[in-house]
């Protein structure tokens, strides 16, 4: 990005510059490859034709009327700055640009555009509608130093320091926005390999820690009530995060350096690199980058998308904290228990009533792939499995119907993401068998062909999907032992089975209600939440390695309440 540095080659002015950007060559080469001679490249060069008649008559004959209302338009940064404030001086967009994307970075975090204030000064001159994306990168050693605390995240760990880094790389661009009184519908978060401050990417960890970082950019923006996207391309998106899914999210995806510009409508109609909706392509050539935007998006401003936070099935809010929900036998009401995000809770709020009539709910995550969080819920009379859509601000929208006959089950759990395909999958143990079975999760809300994945699970009582329980990348299930007490880990083994189980506790048979939000305490590991026979409600703070540190009261008068989940 940053204004087309990424395009220029050896003897160019701008060869040899050390820039995030400068990569989008040879990424997209790698991706690209060469122009095949077939029919799809023809189907292009048509399309080419069609957009230049456009661009000199002002219509595409024959076109569906969804292209004619596509805006073109250019994204700048530093590299158009004049070359005394050490940029390149490329020229600004012409007047026929019908929308720009300002650079506020000058291509890493905590560095900003020098020409900033001057760019959002011609698009306001020019009448241009902006919008902004900043840089997202791996932090130095000095950065993570000054910054690992600089967030809503516990400072106790490495998870959230890193959190908290991604978090003030928000904060400073948003800094940047406030000084020049610009007010960007979108930002967009550019997340590239870099060679002068690289990404991390050797292990399944580092890409986990990769995750830290963009969430917590992602929190700062939503914090500041902005909307925002992601900026990336497939093979980096890959390396970087390792596949990870945010459906929620908008995308604005590259097409790299094209010979025909309408190649870049295939990014509006292909799947994009982290399954969100596609809004804008981009392309480049060699002397500008050239933005299109995808129909029906007119850029109009976006809604600001639901939390996305790793590991949690329980952000029913959108804040970014785990939250309780939780039953009242007594009247059928449904409460939510907004999380602190520091191990504590919020009174009560009603967000439902009529819940009596389930004999079974659970909060398996993002379920259909929208981007907030879900609750599923049996129904007693039928058997009828519903899904009930969060609307990301702890509400639902209308209910549909995802299966059958599920009065056959004594337990149903969500564990996340259980066999590495990265949709959230269902585990339901059944009563007259004590089998274990996988439902795959299609995405959408639906289910794939269930896999049995164990027997003999009659022995135990309870059955929570805390994620990642010991930090190795894949989901894991914890389960109370009836006869023992026993609490026992099950170690997902990333493809829908199980590695040794190990136990982590004992005495767990004095809990009456044993769950798991997630990260709890805001230490980015995931804990355990037990009620007591008195009606207290404890947090176990998980140790990130498959053992529980000690326990603290989250507080009294719980006894009225089932389930939580």
């Amino acid at each position: 990005m940053d204004g087309n540095c990424s395009s220029f080659g050896a003897g160019f002015p701008g060869a040899g510059i050390p820039r995030a950007e400068r990569q989008r060559l040879p990424r997209d080469r790698r991706q690209k490859q060469v122009v095949d001679v077939t029919a799809a490249s023809a189907r292009r060069l048509l399309t080419a034709l069609l957009v230049f008649l456009a661009l000199i008559i002002g219509f595409i004959p024959g076109a569906p009327p969804a292209q004619a209302v596509s805006l073109r338009g250019h994204d700048i940064s530093w590299p158009q700055c004049p070359t005394a404030v050490g940029g390149f001086g490329l020229p600004l967009p012409p007047a026929s640009s019908q929308f720009v994307v300002i650079g506020l970075t000058k291509g890493l975090p905590f560095t900003e555009n020098p020409c900033l204030a001057s760019q959002v000064n011609w698009a306001k001159t020019n009448n241009k509608p902006a919008q902004a994306y900043t840089m997202a990168a791996f932090p130095t050693p000095a950065q993570l130093s000054a910054y690992r605390t600089q967030g809503p995240w516990s400072s106790a760990t490495r998870a959230g320091h890193l959190s908290n880094v991604g978090y003030a790389e928000a904060r400073f661009a948003l800094a940047s926005l406030t000084r020049t009184g610009f007010a960007p519908r979108v930002v967009w978060i550019d997340v590239e390999p870099r060679p002068a401050q690289p990404w991390p990417t050797a292990t399944a960890l580092q890409q986990r820690e990769n995750r830290y970082i963009i969430e917590g950019l992602m929190r700062g923006l939503r914090d500041a009530k902005l909307s925002y996207g992601l900026y990336s391309f497939a093979s980096g998106w890959t390396s970087i995060t390792g596949s990870w899914r945010l459906p929620g999210v908008p995308v604005w995806a590259t097409a790299g350096r094209l010979d025909y510009p309408g190649e870049a409508l295939d990014r509006c109609r292909q799947a994009s690199f982290s399954g969100g909706r596609v809004y804008i392509s981009q392309w480049y050539d060699d002397s500008r980058d050239y933005d299109l935007t995808c129909d029906p998006y007119a850029f109009t401003p976006l809604p600001i998308p639901a939390s996305s936070l790793s590991g949690s099935t329980a952000d029913f809010s959108g804040d970014w904290n785990t939250d309780i929900l939780a039953r009242v036998p007594a009247t059928g009401e449904l409460r939510m228990y907004p999380g602190t995000g520091r191990g504590g809770r919020l009174p009560g709020v009603s967000i439902g009533n009529g819940w009596n009539g389930f004999s079974l709910l659970e909060t398996p995550g993002d379920f259909n792939g929208d981007g907030p969080l879900d609750v599923l819920a049996r129904e007693t009379a039928t058997g009828y499995l519903w899904l009930y859509r969060g609307n990301g601000t702890g509400g639902f929208l209308p209910r549909l119907r995802v299966g059958n006959g599920w009065n056959i089950f004594s337990a149903v759990v969500g564990p996340g993401d259980f066999n590495g395909d990265q949709r959230v999958d269902i585990l339901a143990r059944e009563t007259a068998t004590g089998y274990l079975w996988l439902y795959l999760g299609n995405g959408t809300g639906g289910f794939l062909p269930r896999l049995r994945v164990g027997a003999g699970w009659n022995t135990v009582n309870s059955l929570v999907g805390p994620g990642d329980f010991n930090s190795d990348g894949t989901a894991d299930i914890l389960a109370r032992e009836t006869a023992t007490g026993h609490l026992w880990l099950y170690r997902g083994n990333g493809t829908g089975g199980w590695l040794p189980r190990t136990r982590v506790g004992h005495g767990w048979n004095v809990m009456t209600a044993v769950v798991s939000p997630g990260d709890f305490n805001g230490d980015r590991r995931p804990d355990l939440l037990a009620r007591d026979g008195s009606g207290v409600l404890w947090l176990y703070p998980g140790t990130g390695t498959g053992f529980l540190l000690p326990r603290v009261q989250v507080g009294p008068g719980w006894n009225g309440l089932s389930p939580l989940f």
